[in-house]
């Protein structure tokens, strides 16, 4: 898993074309449903099981990087 996994993820579900490890998720138009929908690709591609908070706490694909990586098996 790499920051540009979840570059891709962000790009899938936000439906935007233009993504970076630094592109806030909400500023990109994310809000708690499409939170809910990176948290479950993220825990299905990586087995990282990330909270809500974890994406407002981290909301660029790179924060959530770190957090991912920390807990991933």
């Amino acid at each position: 898993m790499t920051p540009d996994h979840i570059v891709a993820i962000y790009r899938r579900v936000l439906d935007v074309p233009t993504v970076t490890a630094d592109s806030d998720f909400f500023q990109l138009g994310g809000d708690s449903l499409l939170a809910t929908r990176v948290l479950s690709a993220i825990a299905r591609d990586f087995g990282a099981e990330l909270s809500y908070d974890d994406i407002v706490d981290h909301p660029t694909p790179a924060g959530l990087f770190d957090v991912a990586a920390a807990v991933a098996p």
